[in-house]
């Protein structure tokens, strides 16, 4: 990667600044999350055209709160401190900032009160989304307001001299109505980026990361047909050839004919070496009984790598084991590169897995987004029917069946969701959203079906929309297409005898239930 053409984000635990990176890769510009307290000099050796301070929970003047090396401000590059990076700024350059009288959360209005690069070309007022209880209250030497609020005079400022800006607000989310142009003006103006970074040069970069960590050794990679372990399997294989060895877990979680599907795929198409392991009743054994949805991830976590040991054995000496863990991944599980952020739920591939193995990890797709993951794929040779694949969890149908898992649970849970992807992708509508599950739920519920009493289990439909998968909301489906699934599921899955819709969005709720 060229150095010169990349962005050092350090995160102070803001649940967006994945966001902030996203933003910047599809303005053309590589970017790198940082700890929040990277040293000034390592940051000056990476050689990045700019620095962007992300937001974050804390406040600036309490003792524990996060900064970054204060040498950071000794360097020439240029720096953006979004929200709490604001505050940063501005109280590290013997600026003031303290609790404000009220706070300022959601939709505002910000005028702009004199030339900025960060703003040029750009309306006033203009809408922009807050989300802060602090303000600065004196700004420090060299600095100056160029954006204000009803609730905020310095919504803005800058440094000219010294190229640093600090905004106020978000501009990585979608409800600043300018925040992409505000990034690019950073990015192309002050940074002087000329934004060439794609998917291509991410995997010429990758295969030499993947070479340089390999060296001669030998890999074992978790393939389960999926576009996040396809993708990686195929940047692997591009990588280091016949070093590596794909492994397919039949776990007994996967989706119907999922098994049969990969096989033929990778083996004929791609000639891949692909070793499919059946552990089938290994999983259910070791899940019998487990009800909690995290004793079940880190269950599935801890026989995904006994059996890829296993399975290396019989291989010879192996080093390493690939997965196609991705960011939002990292994010959920824990803070990705040791800022603050709070965990949401393990992953079975990152938080799941056990503290101490053998085989060294090496996870390529860590770093970017599900339309990043996507592109990558389609550069090298994945076909569109399987790019567009709707995500599907690492943990299977243990994560949509809540309660125990049993044959019988999986086999309903399995059958529903095989109706509803059909119908979805006759209807047209499979492409229109993001991703789309059946869910068994533990009660059951009274019905009649041919003048006779049922006590049967009950599905709920869950179907999203997300451009980030960081947040998302309910899919709206056409009411006689749901009922038309609804009704083949009661008819077709003896056994359920009740569909409902879930129309949570995320946040409160994640995508997957479990």
């Amino acid at each position: 990667m060229n150095s010169k053409e990349a962005i050092i984000i350090l995160d102070f635990g803001s649940q967006t600044t994945q966001l902030i990176a996203r933003r910047v890769r599809e303005l053309g510009v590589y970017s790198v999350i940082w700890p929040p307290d990277s040293p000034a000099e390592r940051i000056r050796e990476f050689g990045a055209s700019g620095i962007i301070l992300s937001g974050g929970p804390a406040s600036v003047y309490q003792l524990d709160a996060p900064h970054p090396d204060p040498s950071i401000f000794d360097l020439e590059i240029p720096i953006l401190g979004i929200c709490y990076g604001l505050q940063l700024i501005a109280y590290l350059q013997n600026g003031k900032v303290h609790p404000g009288a009220e706070r300022e959360f959601g939709r505002t209005e910000v005028q702009v009160s004199s030339e900025c690069p960060l703003f040029e070309e750009l309306p006033s007022p203009q809408i922009v989304w807050m989300s802060h209880g602090d303000h600065i209250e004196a700004l420090p030497p060299g600095y100056h307001s160029v954006a204000h609020s009803s609730g905020s005079p310095y919504a803005a400022i800058e440094n000219p001299g010294k190229r640093r800006y600090g905004v106020q607000f978000h501009p990585e989310v979608t409800h600043t109505e300018n925040g992409s142009q505000i990034l690019s003006n950073y990015l192309r103006k002050i940074c002087l980026c000329q934004g060439s970074w794609n998917a291509a040069n991410f995997i010429e970069n990758a295969v030499a990361d993947i070479q340089r960590q390999v060296g001669s050794g030998q890999v074992i990679c978790a393939l389960s047909g999926g576009v996040d372990s396809s993708v990686t399997a195929l940047l692997l294989h591009r990588a280091i050839g016949n070093q590596l060895h794909c492994i397919l877990v039949d776990n007994g979680l996967l989706r119907l004919g999922e098994r049969d599907q990969v096989e033929k795929l990778f083996r004929n198409q791609f000639a891949l070496d692909l070793r499919v392991a059946d552990a089938r009743e290994r999983f259910l054994k070791a899940l019998a009984g487990v009800e909690n949805p995290e004793e079940k991830r880190k269950i599935i976590g801890r026989e995904f790598i006994s059996v890829f040991e296993e399975e290396a054995k019989k291989i010879g000496q192996v080093d390493f084991l690939a997965q196609g863990t991705l960011y939002p991944d990292l994010i959920e599980s824990r803070s990705a590169k040791g800022g603050p952020s709070a965990t949401i739920k393990s992953h079975h591939n990152v938080g799941g897995l056990p503290k101490k193995m053998r085989l060294k990890l090496i996870e390529p797709l860590k770093e970017l987004f599900k339309d990043e993951v996507r592109a990558v794929g389609v550069q090298l040779g994945l076909s569109e029917e399987l790019v567009k694949r709707h995500p599907f969890p690492g943990p299977g149908l243990a994560v949509r069946i809540l309660g125990e898992i049993t044959p019988q649970r999986l086999e309903l849970v399995a059958r529903a969701d095989q109706i509803f992807i059909e119908e979805l992708k006759k209807a047209g509508w499979y492409d229109r959203s993001s991703q789309a599950l059946a869910v068994l739920l533990p009660v059951k519920s009274v019905g009649v079906m041919g003048d006779e009493r049922t006590y049967e289990q009950v599905v709920a439909l869950r179907a999203v929309d997300s451009f980030d998968w960081m947040t998302a909301d309910f899919t709206r489906f056409p009411w006689d297409l749901l009922g038309k699934i609804a009704n083949r599921i009661i008819n077709e899955v003896r056994g359920i005898n009740r569909v409902v819709y879930d129309i949570s969005s995320k946040p409160p709720a994640t995508v997957e239930w479990e």
